[in-house]
């Protein structure tokens, strides 16, 4: 890709709405090729699953793809702030992976995901081989995790911190390519060539008065994930994981923008890697490696 690099996501092949107890729905979407190793793509908290393109799009040669977004984010519509919450998005993921398998056929897949859908899957009841058997292996990257004892302090200054720049930071522009500036000095130094213009594409939408575009979710909601996500992290237990899982997180040396990296390096219980001089958004800085990592894991479980 070259700097004025355009990434034009193509059309799914199927667009599914998973309907929700409370009424919401989640749009989900299928590339790639039906009969390869199922992958359910999930993504992080005011993001959108599109963003992540420049990753997902390397497998849709081989793979059977299902992306979907986070309620109130990407292609979902906007609903109350007071459903917002972390029980809500667990129990959101648990209805996409079940209506997949219900609508596609049950077959062994792969759940990949970042940052919050990441921690939302660590925190679910049903999830993974050995509860319902619906996703056969996680990989998991950068998820949000609670560091524990002299890290505590930074974990809980760093959240306190996003809530409070969510909820100032701007939220109508006249174009897109305003935002696109501002991600590109500000978050996406390090990545892939045109990925500023397709994370304010896929984060904006047209305002409902015709003045503009918005941010898709909304900037109190993103804020109210920040908040609160780290009291849920404390709930993880990585001894007790139902499946085959793999994390790959951002450089743990590097400072940080987002939250502190958890190196899981002393772990036995979890496969870890990270990927050297990557951030928070290590999917767009360095997909290549991330796919890489994916492939080696699933090789290595027999999932290819």
């Amino acid at each position: 890709m070259t700097s004025g690099a355009v990434w034009k996501i193509p059309e799914p092949q199927s667009v599914y709405d998973v309907r929700h107890d409370d009424g919401s729905l989640t749009r989900v979407r299928r590339h790639g090729i039906p009969e390869g190793r199922r992958l359910i793509v999930g993504h992080g908290n005011g993001l959108a699953v599109d963003l992540y393109y420049p990753f997902w799009s390397r497998f849709t040669e081989d793979f059977d793809v299902f992306v979907y977004d986070l309620r109130n984010h990407g292609w979902n519509s906007i609903g109350p702030r007071n459903a917002h919450n972390i029980p809500n998005l667990i129990q959101d993921q648990e209805d996409v992976v079940e209506a997949i398998t219900a609508r596609y056929g049950r077959t062994r897949s792969v759940g990949v995901f970042h940052s919050l859908s990441a921690l939302t899957a660590l925190l679910s009841g049903s999830l993974g081989t050995g509860r319902t058997g619906d996703l056969s292996a996680w990989i998991l990257f950068d998820p949000p995790l609670f560091r524990p004892r002299l890290a505590e302090e930074e974990t809980d200054e760093a959240a306190d911190r996003l809530a409070e720049i969510a909820r100032r930071r701007m939220d109508r522009f006249r174009e897109a390519g305003e935002l696109a500036e501002l991600f590109h000095h500000l978050l996406l130094t390090r990545a892939v060539p045109g990925a500023a213009e397709l994370m304010a594409r896929t984060v904006l939408r047209e305002s409902p008065d015709g003045q503009g575009l918005e941010l898709r979710c909304p900037r109190d909601y993103e804020a109210q994930i920040f908040a609160y996500a780290r009291t849920y992290a404390f709930l993880v237990d990585l001894g007790d994981l139902p499946c085959p899982t793999k994390v790959i997180g951002s450089d743990p040396t590097m400072s940080f923008a987002y939250l502190p990296t958890f190196n899981l390096s002393h772990m036995n219980t979890v496969d870890y890697d990270f990927i050297p001089e990557s951030t928070h958004f290590l999917q767009i800085e360095q997909p290549e490696e991330c796919v890489q990592l994916v492939c080696r894991f699933l090789e290595d479980h027999r999932l290819l």
